[in-house]
């Protein structure tokens, strides 16, 4: 009666799932599997993140899962470079969550890296420097 009952409710529920929300978050993936991720405004950065090429060199077995929820015009650098470097790549699109994660690069197992956020990188803004002479001539201009 029991394994009716589960029958039923897997017919009902679909098959269950370890951490569902997890999976929501990550793309489909368990978050001890991820190496690296990017959210959606990073990937909609132009260019791609080196710091994505160089692991996504390194592991070379893992797969970059992509948020098929975003514009394809934003992941197009990331596949191309899935594709220069050898990875696999899914784009997983969940109608019912939609993700702030852009790009998960991940494998089948267990990793259990501590750190997996990019930060963004800043450009340090130049200060102005003035000279004096220049200073002088505008305030001239001025009267």
């Amino acid at each position: 009666m029991d394994r009716l009952d589960d029958y039923l409710q897997q017919g009902i529920h679909g098959p269950r799932e370890i951490n569902p929300d997890e999976r929501r978050k990550f793309l489909g993936t368990l978050r001890e599997r991820v190496v690296v991720v990017l959210t959606k405004s990073q990937v909609r950065e132009p260019g791609t993140y080196k710091e994505i090429e160089s692991l996504m060199k390194k592991n070379q077995q893992a797969t970059l899962f992509l948020n098929g929820n975003m514009n394809y015009t934003y992941l197009s650098d990331y596949i191309k470079l899935a594709n220069q470097v050898g990875n696999k790549y899914i784009l997983s699109t969940n109608k019912e969550h939609d993700s702030e994660l852009g790009l998960v690069l991940a494998y089948d197992h267990a990793v259990n890296i501590e750190d997996i956020y990019i930060t963004k990188h800043e450009e340090p803004k130049l200060a102005e420097t003035h000279d004096e002479n220049s200073l002088i001539r505008f305030f001239k201009k001025l009267f």
